[in-house]
């Protein structure tokens, strides 16, 4: 059921089985009859931290977009297996492929990011007649969550031991602060991500418009930068004082992606 834009509750999640057995949580927004845009979060967040928090569903909606919220597996009301083998980047796109075809959306605009922004490349790629735009905020090239130290986080998780890597710090503090994550299904999935040895390949890039953004303060913004000059309808907005973990909240950003999924050209 739609929410009133007044409304900063979550709905109800509507979970969906996908092929491996995994319930995946789903939320929607807005006029069931409107274009529909899919948002999917970043690593150790979930659809209500990424974007009803920082204000995307209801800047969406009176947009005039349907929005779907997606809590990728590991996260949120999602299932979370501990097993990396659950946590190819394909299994993590086709989680969004089953998620519009049980919602009967044959054609949706993309929003993701950080994590939710390389899945988004990959189902671009994979379903191109059924995704007509993507903004992917957060997103490099390379190995995914490569600055993550997995030793030194797996360390942390066993015997509580101090983790001196600035970067994994960063994400085991947004960990700790999102209410229901579980670090060792975030662990799996990043070594799962790894191992399935798929990244954003310049070569290779989806043939949709697709709008980069990423924080000027963002260390992956040269990987950014490299994507979106090697997609041929790609473009790159530089979020202003932002860096990697608070950019989602950016009112540049919100206003910047919304221009560019209205724009019929």
């Amino acid at each position: 059921m739609a929410l009133p834009l007044s409304d900063l509750q979550m709905p109800e999640p509507q979970r969906i089985v996908v092929d491996d057995g995994i319930r995946i949580a789903t939320y929607s927004w807005g006029d069931p009859d409107a274009p529909v845009v899919v948002a999917v979060h970043g690593f150790a967040s979930n659809t209500h931290d990424n974007w009803v928090l920082a204000g995307w569903m209801r800047r969406l909606s009176s947009a005039g977009f349907r929005v779907l919220g997606i809590d990728q597996r590991g996260h949120g009301q999602s299932d979370k297996p501990h097993d990396p083998a659950a946590y190819s980047l394909r299994a993590l796109a086709a989680d969004v492929e089953t998620v519009l075809d049980t919602y009967l959306i044959d054609t949706a605009s993309y929003l993701g990011y950080s994590l939710g922004g390389r899945v988004g490349w990959q189902v671009a790629l994979d379903i191109p007649d059924r995704i007509d735009r993507a903004v992917l905020g957060g997103v490099p090239d390379g190995t995914p969550l490569e600055r993550l130290s997995l030793d030194q986080a797996q360390a942390h998780l066993d015997h509580g031991a101090p983790v001196e890597d600035p970067v994994t710090r960063s994400y085991i503090a947004l960990t700790e602060r999102v209410p229901g994550n579980d670090l060792q299904a975030l662990l799996a999935l990043a070594r799962g991500m790894r191992s399935s040895r798929i990244d954003p390949d310049p070569d290779n890039a989806p043939p949709q418009p697709l709008l980069f953004a990423t924080g000027s303060e963002d260390a992956i913004l040269e990987g950014s930068r490299r994507l979106a000059d090697a997609t041929s309808n790609g473009r790159l907005v530089v979020i202003p004082g932002r860096h990697h973990f608070n950019a989602p909240a950016s009112r540049d950003f919100r206003e910047a992606a919304v221009a560019f999924l209205t724009d019929s050209d």
